[in-house]
């Protein structure tokens, strides 16, 4: 089994949905946890509500949405890697700095704490900038994993790092083997 987690980054959200799909059709056991933020903001690329039901439906399976429920279930879990995807700029710090104050962050902590493998499909604006540190911390933090990352748009957003989505399969079975998918960044 896989727990599966929503963060910010909405314009992701389709991607990481497409990801969902794939994961399930490979025989995935998932269970979806929800960030606050992606639970209460609509944005121009959907509605909260829409993605939590289409991310219910594709996991056969009622999500996690808060805080206390993400360390119980976590923590008493099957779960062999928590898939972060996407991996905000904002859950990457949080994660880096050990600040457990959400749905997500508490996944984390609590799967982290049982020594298993977190995969974090990163996606931020500031990826070469302002959550660069953070990238290097959790490179060097055991049982933490990264999807190949790659730049969105090097011209009009030349901070920004998205993953490689399509690597997102191949990266969490490398995961569950204790190893980082290489090449770590890719074209």
């Amino acid at each position: 089994m896989i727990g599966y987690a929503f963060c910010g980054s909405f314009c992701c959200h389709k991607n990481s949905l497409e990801q969902l799909i794939r994961l399930t059709d490979m025989g995935y056991e998932v269970l979806p946890i929800f960030s606050e933020k992606v639970q209460s903001t609509d944005t121009r690329f959907g509605k909260a509500a829409d993605l939590i039901r289409e991310a219910e439906i594709i996991c056969g399976r009622k999500g996690v949405k808060d805080f206390t429920e993400a360390e119980k279930q976590i923590t008493n879990s099957d779960i062999d890697v928590l898939v972060v995807s996407p991996c905000t700029g904002n859950t990457l710090a949080k994660t880096a700095l050990g600040i457990t104050d959400g749905a997500v962050t508490m996944a984390i902590k609590a799967h982290l704490r049982n020594k298993k493998a977190v995969l974090l499909a990163f996606a931020s604006n500031d990826g070469l900038s302002g959550s660069l540190k953070n990238i290097a911390a959790l490179l060097e933090k055991k049982n933490v994993y990264f999807v190949p990352l790659r730049q969105d748009d090097p011209v009009k957003k030349p901070s920004s790092l998205v993953c490689a989505w399509d690597k997102l399969p191949e990266a969490l079975e490398a995961a569950k083997e204790g190893k980082q998918l290489h090449p770590l960044i890719v074209v």
